[in-house]
């Protein structure tokens, strides 16, 4: 593909097609298929007093080793990025973000370090993508500003690519290779089969990962759903087929590995939204839900349908998703429903459904902003039937808590219990991770997306169904390991952590301006003033205290008065004694005035000096 025009996206085709297959096969006395390319063969046969009997092979393996480099994604929710590596050929599997925490201020989002990457670069045949979310595809503009790399997914997928290229002028030279599931493409010496499965957005696909060194399964994020909105179920057959051929290695999600039993389908959230649009005939009908979740929003398309309501997008996400989504066919949407939010007040209340982000309770979200009054185009009180179709990830609880009570304060009605099956997950719990274990029959497993107690909990369970714990590997980010049919060998760990992104600044916020900014938070900011005379050092004007974050100025001039007259001895008796090094200065006055403070209010404020000479 031309890196010169723009890509073209085909609508999503009904059917899987077959594409063209790099590997050839044929048939074995079993008539299972058998790769043509393996090297590993039963043994040879031959007859002994009319009896066929197995000549004995050597069981060392001459097939190479392939080394797996996980860049994230482990011990973290997000941020997912995996590197496969074999006879000097490297492939990347999904390039995602993470949303900061708490303890990150002021920053946006949370990328991978790119350095193993861009120090091999020239290695590098392709970036293969499992599915939209942006925990998957999030990194992408920020690798690609720095190397310029091919890029292959799912119709879907590569249209909320381009969408996100687009948006930091990386388009234009960028390439995007779209492939359907149920395609091979050949990069480097690695056959990649995409793999259709079932997640909470169309076109997820696992990789069945031809290497010469064996089959490397990735499962990317999934769930068994027999009856999905969109599509068809899981593709259990092609991956029952890699595990009869052989499959050396399976990376398979853990996120819900520790929820016993089955995810449940899509289906019951249908059910359960029909009811709430049915009870809820006289309000105006407000839905929180990810912006990715394509399913989701097909259903209260659906509903909005049934009941004859018009349906409106808030917030930037939702609608750059469901434009994308509509445009390539994997929205249905009746004639004349989708309205502009800009026409909800044309409407009566119980005319609408409005559909918007905000489900993990973001400050900057739309739901948030309504429910702060700080909407421009939506105030929400009474009247209002507020849904929010998602449960909190890990740590959101309290955000999601704020934002609910303050719809609840201004008489909203708010449905966000899970009783009412407003949301089902799109990872699979552990009866579903059993039927992927026992389809794949991998030799050795790597539980990947998830944190450190999903990692265990998946390990475990690989134990539970027979692997040998030697043949289970829970890596952590910068892991690195090289694994064969003779052993799993952990290597020296990669160059990898944590980047942060805030504004335009990638990168340029580290650990030190963090604690920086944590220090300011919790307890202010004293800043000293002064001008000394260039000659002798004595103070010539000054010192001025400046209090943002410490003290009430007005209710503290005492103890500023006492911090201005220690920096004025302080000043002095340094001119006095001939020291003019400000940096020796600058720290007796920060630890002098650090004592003092400590001492009449139990409080450690950082302390800048500034110094100039006149």
């Amino acid at each position: 593909m031309s890196t010169e025009n723009k890509t073209k996206f085909k609508p999503r085709q009904n059917k899987y097609s077959k594409g063209n297959n790099k590997q050839t096969f044929k048939k074995g006395s079993n008539g299972r298929n058998i790769n043509n390319n393996s090297q590993g063969k039963p043994g040879n046969l031959k007859r002994v007093n009319g009896k066929i009997s197995y000549k004995k092979q050597n069981r060392t393996s001459n097939k190479p080793s392939v080394k797996i480099i996980f860049l994230g994604g482990l011990n973290e929710i997000g941020k997912n990025i995996t590197v496969i590596e074999c006879q000097n050929d490297i492939i990347i599997v999904d390039c995602g973000m993470a949303f900061p925490d708490g303890d990150m201020l002021g920053v946006d989002l949370v990328i991978p370090d790119f350095s193993y990457i861009e120090q091999n670069f020239d290695r590098v045949k392709g970036i293969v993508l499992t599915h939209g979310h942006e925990d998957h595809i999030g990194g992408l503009p920020f690798l690609l500003s720095k190397v310029n790399i091919p890029i292959y997914g799912t119709p879907l997928t590569l249209g909320l690519v381009g969408n996100k290229l687009k948006e930091h002028s990386l388009l234009n030279h960028t390439q995007l290779n779209v492939v359907n599931a149920g395609d091979s493409i050949k990069l480097g010496c690695m056959d990649i089969k995409f793999i259709h499965v079932n997640h909470s957005i169309p076109d997820a696909v696992a990789f069945a990962i031809h290497t010469p060194a064996g089959t490397i399964m990735h499962t990317g994020d999934f769930k068994i759903d027999c009856t999905p909105i969109t599509g068809d179920m899981i593709d259990l057959s092609s991956i029952a087929r890699e595990g009869d051929n052989g499959v050396l290695a399976l990376l398979a999600e853990s996120t819900n590995a520790e929820r016993p039993g089955y995810t449940p389908t899509e289906h019951m959230v249908s059910d359960s939204l029909d009811g709430l649009f049915k009870s809820a005939e006289n309000y105006r009908i407000i839905i929180a839900t990810f912006a990715s979740n394509v399913n989701r929003v097909q259903q209260i398309i659906n509903c909005a349908a049934k009941y004859g309501r018009k349906v409106a997008f808030s917030g930037r996400s939702m609608v750059n998703y469901m434009d994308v989504a509509g445009r390539l066919g994997y929205l249905t949407i009746p004639e004349n429903i989708i309205i502009d939010i800009d026409m909800l007040d044309k409407y009566m209340p119980e005319q609408v459904v409005l559909v918007t982000t905000g489900s993990q309770g973001e400050p900057m979200s739309a739901l948030s902003r309504m429910a702060y009054s700080d909407h421009r185009k939506v105030m929400v009180g009474e009247g209002d039937f507020i849904i929010i179709s998602a449960n909190p990830i890990p740590g959101n609880e309290k955000t999601v808590g704020n934002v609910v009570d303050e719809l609840l304060k201004k008489n909203c009605k708010v449905i966000y219990e899970s009783m009412y099956d407003v949301h089902v997950s799109g990872h699979a719990c552990q009866e579903e991770l059993k039927i992927m274990h026992r389809l794949v029959k991998p030799k050795y497993f790597f539980p990947v997306h998830g944190e450190q107690k999903h990692l265990r909990k998946h390990a475990e369970l690989a134990e539970f169904l027979g692997m040998s714990k030697k043949n289970i590997f829970i890596g952590d980010v910068g892991s690195a390991v090289e694994i064969s049919e003779n052993g799993i060998k952990e290597l020296a760990p990669v160059q990898s952590g944590k980047v942060f992104v805030d504004g335009l600044g990638v990168g340029d916020v580290g650990s030190i301006v963090l604690r920086d900014r944590k220090h300011l938070g919790q307890d202010g900011l004293i800043i000293i003033v002064a001008s000394l005379d260039v000659y002798d050092g004595h103070v010539i004007s000054g010192p001025d205290v400046v209090s943002r974050g410490f003290v009430y100025v007005r209710e503290s001039e005492g103890l500023l008065d006492e911090v201005r007259k220690l920096s004025l001895d302080i000043l002095d008796n340094c001119a006095s004694h001939g020291i003019h090094e400000w940096g020796v200065i600058k720290n007796k006055i920060k630890d002098d005035v650090a004592k003092l403070i400590s001492q009449r209010t139990r409080r450690s404020p950082m302390i800048l000096p500034i110094l100039q000479e006149v």
